[in-house]
C-alpha cells in the first residue's frame, strides 16, 4: 500500500473480527469518514488474539474465518488492512491479505517474528512494549531495518504503572519522534485497565479522545482508535473501545489539531 507516514492517518476497527455484521458496520463507516475529510483510513482487527486474561476470554474466529472476514472488507469496501501475527508461521498467509503486518506489545522484541514480518517487504507496525523505555524502541526498529525493511511504525499503547493500570508519557513520545520514528498513538489501549475485572481487561474510553488528542498537538500523526457499533457487547476489548457513532467527530477534531500543530510548526 502507498501510506504516507508523514501525513495524518487512522487505524480502525473492532478488537477481533468477532462476525461480518460487525466488521462490514464499521468498514461502512469507516469509508463514510476517509471520503468526507479525504483521510487515509487502514481498516483493523484480529483474526485471533494470543494474550487474553483468561483461557475462557474470547479469542477470535481463528486465522481461517478471520483473514477470509478481512478479505471481503478489504475486498467490498476498498480499505487497506492491518491485523496482528504470533508466530513466523503465520506471516506468509497473513500477507497474502493484509496491507501492514502488526506485531503486538508483548511480542514487540521477538526477533525471529520481527524478521519474519521485516522479510515481507511490507509495512510493519510494532506495539511497542508496555515494560519497554522510549530508548529502547531503537533496538527494534534496527532489527527490523537490518532485514532490510524501512517501513516501518511503532505504536505507543501506554506503560506499565503499577498494578492493573498503564500511563501515558508525552515525553516519551517526543523523545520518540525526535529519533525520526513513524509514531501511532494508540489511544484506546492506552486507557486500558489490564485484568482488572478478573478474567478481562476494564478501562474507561472517556479518556481515549482527550488523550489522541494532547498526541495530535505534539506533532503525531497516525492514531489507532478500536471502535465499535456497541461497544458494551463488543467480545473483546469493549470497555476501552470507542463507540462507531462518535468516532467521526474525534476525527474531525483530530484533523484540526494536526493542522494547527503543523501550522504552528512552519511559523
Amino acid at each position: 500500500m502507498n501510506l504516507n507516514s508523514k501525513e495524518f492517518f487512522i487505524i480502525a476497527g473492532p478488537c477481533v473480527a468477532e462476525s461480518k455484521e460487525v466488521c462490514f458496520q464499521v468498514a461502512e463507516q469507516l469509508v463514510k469518514i476517509r471520503d468526507k475529510f479525504n483521510v487515509q483510513i487502514i481498516f483493523k482487527a484480529s483474526f485471533l488474539k494470543a494474550n487474553r486474561s483468561s483461557s475462557s476470554s474470547y479469542r477470535g474466529p481463528g486465522i481461517e474465518a478471520g483473514l477470509t472476514l478481512l478479505k471481503n472488507v478489504k475486498d467490498n469496501y476498498n480499505l487497506p488492512i492491518i491485523t496482528d501475527i504470533h508466530e513466523p508461521s503465520e506471516v506468509e498467509q497473513v500477507s497474502k491479505i493484509v496491507d501492514i503486518i502488526q506485531i503486538p506489545a508483548f511480542l514487540c522484541r521477538q526477533t525471529k517474528l520481527l524478521e519474519a514480518a521485516a522479510q515481507t517487504n511490507m509495512w510493519v507496525n510494532v506495539k511497542k512494549g508496555q515494560f519497554l523505555a522510549p530508548w529502547d524502541v531503537k533496538n527494534i526498529y534496527d532489527k527490523i531495518a537490518g532485514f532490510n525493511n524501512k517501513k516501518i511504525l511503532i505504536t505507543e499503547r501506554g506503560t506499565t504503572f503499577g498494578y492493573n493500570n498503564l500511563v501515558i508519557d508525552y515525553r516519551g513520545i517526543i523523545m520518540m519522534l525526535r529519533e525520526g520514528f513513524d509514531i501511532v498513538f494508540d489511544a484506546t489501549h492506552s486507557i486500558q485497565t489490564p485484568s482488572s475485572q478478573g478474567k478481562t481487561s476494564g478501562g474507561d474510553r472517556s479518556f481515549a479522545a482527550p488523550l489522541a488528542y494532547a498526541a495530535a498537538s505534539i506533532g503525531v500523526k497516525g492514531f489507532f482508535f478500536e471502535t465499535h457499533p456497541v461497544p458494551d457487547k463488543a467480545l473483546c476489548d469493549g470497555p476501552n473501545s470507542v463507540s462507531l457513532n462518535s468516532f467521526e467527530k474525534i476525527v474531525e477534531n483530530l484533523i484540526l489539531l494536526t493542522s494547527q500543530y503543523d501550522s504552528i510548526n512552519k511559523q
